[in-house]
């Protein structure tokens, strides 16, 4: 390793082989992050020089402590690992509510258990979980929207834990997006939503948002759910 990427500030990004979490990863690197991709996926940024990967299967406890053990040098994190299961009353997938629980919520309990006491004392640090505008309710997505609404929870409670130490928690809750998830046939039969903007959020602009968070210029904004939406949220 270069002492320029020594010196670069490190996250840990899960997710990072696809969607919102390569987008993300894909982002940092190019503002001169050290990423450390942390997902079951095969790696598709390994020829970036400041990128590497770890495989970890993040409903395995015991595989999160093992990698968190070698990343107590990150300055960020950001959990974007994510699967969507739907189903309305009476027909649920109680093992796909189970694997999102154990993904979205759990994953990221872990995680920052692990990393932020770390963060909190060197005096800095940033964690950005990846929500989803879903998080207030939709018919038919009542396992997901529970998982990423507990997102919510962990954010603030934990940000009011940290504030004090230099460690920023916030969620980006992104509306219908652009990745191949909306093809998952996990979701078929619930469409995405358009916003009204009248396109779906492209991956990059919540990379963006997650790179101010994480910027110095964000110390500020802690315990925040934002949401890129497209509008979504607006009364209409």
């Amino acid at each position: 390793m270069s002492n320029e990427s020594a010196t670069a500030p490190h996250a840990v990004v899960t997710g990072s082989s696809g969607g919102i979490g390569r987008a993300i990863a894909s982002h940092l690197l190019e503002a001169g992050w050290r990423v450390s991709g942390v997902d079951l996926a095969a790696p598709t940024l390994s020829s970036h020089a400041g990128f590497t990967h770890t495989a970890v299967d993040l409903c395995d406890a015991d595989a999160i402590a093992r990698v968190a053990a070698a990343l107590q040098d990150a300055d960020a994190l950001v959990h974007a690992a994510g699967v969507l299961r739907v189903g309305e009353l009476g027909s649920l997938d109680h093992a796909g509510g189970e694997l999102m629980w154990r993904l979205h919520v759990d994953a990221a309990t872990r995680l920052a258990d692990a990393l932020v006491p770390a963060m909190a004392a060197r005096g800095r640090g940033r964690v950005v979980f990846v929500g989803s505008r879903v998080a207030q309710g939709l018919p038919g997505r009542g396992q997901y929207a529970a998982t990423k609404a507990a997102l919510i929870a962990l954010a603030r409670s934990w940000a009011a834990e940290v504030a004090a130490r230099g460690v920023t928690v916030n969620v980006v809750s992104p509306g219908a997006t652009q990745t191949s998830m909306l093809q998952d046939p996990a979701r078929a039969g619930s469409a995405p939503r358009m916003p009204p903007i009248g396109r779906l959020i492209q991956p990059g602009e919540i990379a963006a948002l997650v790179g101010f968070l994480l910027s110095p210029q964000a110390a500020a904004i802690t315990g925040q759910d934002v949401a890129i939406c497209g509008g979504s949220s607006l009364h209409r």
